[in-house]
């Protein structure tokens, strides 16, 4: 059973690859989605792999459900590792949306954990984001191999910024 974040991303998503036109803010969501500003991430899995996953680091938007209707139509649409998603698929993906609290400076790679925090590593104008608590990530030298490999930061570098956030994951 779909939680509302997630009810919200794919009747965001949905609409926008069947008609081309985006949701309008639907009128019964809670007051944290209305309320509350957040970056957040709309992850897409057809079959147990990952099929798009576009976020946020911090808020774009004026609330958090704008934030994730955007977010779902750019993960279906624009996430340039995949092919749009179609029409066919939409029922087959499994959505999950994360969001995202504040970032938050850290000294060094020990301030990590997988399960618990995401990781932004920054060189220069290069920034790349993981989030936590993902499967085949269970060392904090993987999850930032990968979060500088996505920002196109030599994975052997040491010297960059990294800061720490936790997530709210909806499935």
């Amino acid at each position: 059973m779909e939680d509302d974040y997630v009810k919200l991303a794919r009747a965001s998503l949905t609409s926008y690859i069947m008609t081309g036109k985006k949701l309008e803010l639907p009128d019964k969501l809670t007051p944290e989605m209305l309320e509350r500003k957040a970056g957040a991430f709309v992850s897409l899995h057809k079959g147990g792999n990952l099929r798009g996953c576009i976020g946020t680091i911090a808020p774009t938007q004026e609330n958090v459900a704008l934030e994730i209707m955007e977010n779902a139509i750019s993960a279906s649409t624009r996430d340039p590792r995949f092919p749009e998603v179609r029409e066919d698929e939409i029922g087959d993906l499994e959505i999950s949306v994360d969001v995202l609290g504040p970032t938050e400076k850290i000294r060094d790679k020990s301030e990590l954990d997988v399960k618990r925090y995401g990781v932004v590593v920054t060189k220069g104008w290069k920034r790349g984001l993981l989030l936590p608590n993902l499967d085949g990530v269970d060392t904090v030298d993987y999850q930032l191999s990968i979060a500088k490999q996505k920002a196109g930061i030599d994975p052997e570098d040491e010297d960059v910024e990294l800061e720490r956030f936790e997530v709210v994951r909806h499935f």
